[in-house]
């Protein structure tokens, strides 16, 4: 058991080393890149839908949410049907950002390269 544990630690470092480095080279931390990644992918998702596909908790998602909203890479429009309902969508500029990310830049640790597929 101690064994799993080490090795969910190395990993939990590898990310964070990784982390930092994407930082530096794009300006978004990794959940940042992630909603723009989904937003990407859709015409929009509504917060909870931004929080299950990144398993964050309500609170975590609001708060990267409201980071890439005020970098201008996303914006928030009513729901069509439910007013009371917002939904996110990615921007020009948010779109611009998610193309410039080359992840082979920023090399994934060595841990990682079994675990993500390139």
């Amino acid at each position: 058991m101690i064994s799993k544990l080490c090795k969910i630690r190395d990993i939990q470092h590898a990310i964070n080393r990784y982390e930092t480095e994407f930082e530096k080279l794009y300006g978004i931390c990794l959940n940042e890149g992630m909603v723009l990644c989904s937003l990407s992918e859709t015409d929009h998702l509504s917060s909870g839908e931004l929080g299950e596909l990144l398993g964050l908790t309500p609170s975590n998602t609001s708060k990267v949410i409201a980071s890439v909203e005020k970098k201008k890479l996303i914006r928030r429009v009513m729901g069509k049907t439910d007013k009371r309902q917002m939904y996110f969508l990615i921007t020009d500029k948010g779109r611009a950002c998610i193309d410039s990310i080359r992840c082979d830049n920023s090399p994934l640790p060595e841990i990682l390269k079994g675990i993500v597929e390139e």
